[in-house]
């Protein structure tokens, strides 16, 4: 368990800080793609409505996820934090390095594998049945859905987190797995505060591609820019680059290193649990929610506690600079997975300890700062997060 484990929206802000975190942002454009690569020009708003137009039912292929946010090395963030660290946990994306394996065939059967140098987990989704498996754990969970959940409308429409939304996936929620999700999250959020233009055009997996710069105007942000790769035929983003004002290379990057539109052959959605594999299926999960062996008598909060964690988060400034400030409350009444609920709050504590303390007029608590983001948790239980260096945490948390 990490201590975002209680709080996914943040958890998952930190590597989506890369694209503005909460915010909202209006639109320069400028300049237009150019053709030294032997494709026609394309304008900014040329681009911009291709991406938005492009309907892509079918595809293959690789992605490679980098993350080199700066993070120290803290027991409970899932990864050591160095670019070429790999991992097949779904827990570990904030760090490192991460290949996934996607396929696509309709609104119906998608399948996202994270494979590492110690197995792979699946998310495979077949009509009506949807698995969750583990080759490290060596478990599957089945899904069994209804007319209902099945039915296209009920499927998200990029690829592939696109699982019925009635599905509990183990993917984290938010996270950027694909180019896609990148992109889309980096295009919602332009604005008058944000440069768009062209640098002409790449090549990303082997396919000819147009470029999209992303440039924030606001000088407090730590996003220097983002750069969105886009193919020349199926207008579907290739690549998602995003780089911070400290480093030179890409704190973030996910992008294609094969892939194929073609349709995927069928078998890459059908799944047999291999032998020795300890199958659970969702009935049965649901019905020890209820098992006062699988959850103890929970932790009450107190009264502080409880209106903490039922206050509202607040939003402070706009933009790229926006920060976010929201109740933080070190819970004990949620049973982290694999340990009990004494477990998780121990290492919590822990991982506080490892942070730096810091201190101002606005309290104290623990920074953690990286090269596109940083948070500042408090003792009196409040937690600031934005792409913006800590002194402008301070002055949120201080501001009334």
């Amino acid at each position: 368990m990490s201590f975002f484990s209680d709080h996914p929206k943040a958890r998952w802000a930190l590597p989506v800080a890369a694209v503005g975190v909460i915010g909202a942002t209006a639109l320069t454009v400028s300049q237009s793609a150019n053709a030294d690569s032997g494709l026609p020009s394309r304008t900014v708003a040329q681009l911009l409505a291709d991406v938005r137009s492009a309907n892509v039912s079918s595809l293959s292929g690789t992605v490679v996820q980098t993350s080199d946010l700066g993070l120290p090395d803290i027991p409970g963030l899932g990864g050591s934090g160095r670019p070429g660290s790999a991992s097949s946990s779904l827990t570990s994306l904030i760090s490192g390095t991460h290949t996934w394996r996607v396929w696509l065939d309709g609104p119906t059967r998608q399948r996202l594998a994270l494979i590492g140098s110690n197995g792979e987990s699946d998310v495979i989704h077949n009509g009506s049945d949807v698995w969750l498996w583990s080759s490290t754990d060596r478990t599957a969970v089945h899904h069994k859905l209804s007319a209902d959940q099945v039915r296209p409308d009920s499927v998200g429409k990029h690829l592939p987190s696109g699982l019925p939304s009635a599905v509990p996936s183990t993917l984290p929620s938010g996270a950027p797995r694909t180019p896609d999700e990148a992109a889309e999250a980096a295009l919602a959020l332009m604005g008058r505060d944000t440069t768009v233009t062209t640098s002409g055009t790449a090549s990303v997996a082997g396919r000819s591609a147009y470029e999209l710069v992303l440039t924030p105007k606001d000088k407090a942000t730590l996003v220097g820019s983002v750069r969105i790769a886009i193919d020349s035929q199926e207008h579907v983003p290739l690549r998602v680059q995003v780089y911070s004002t400290k480093v030179a290379n890409p704190a973030f990057e996910v992008g294609f290193t094969a892939v194929d539109f073609a349709k995927p052959d069928a078998r890459q959605f059908a799944f047999t649990p291999p032998a020795g594999t300890t199958v659970t299926e969702s009935d049965d999960l649901t019905a020890r929610k209820g098992d006062a062996s699988v959850n103890p008598t929970p932790v009450k909060p107190s009264a502080d506690a409880l209106a903490r964690m039922q206050a509202a988060p607040r939003i402070v400034g706009s933009g790229w600079s926006t920060v976010v400030v929201a109740p933080f409350t070190l819970q004990t009444s949620q049973q982290g997975a694999g340990g009990s609920a004494a477990d998780s709050a121990a290492q919590l504590s822990g991982i506080l300890k490892a942070l730096p303390t810091t201190s101002g007029a606005w309290g104290s608590g623990h920074v953690l700062q990286g090269t596109l983001f940083s948070v500042v948790l408090t003792n009196d239980g409040r937690m600031a997060l934005g792409a913006v260096p800590p002194d402008q945490l301070y002055s949120a948390l201080a501001a009334k």
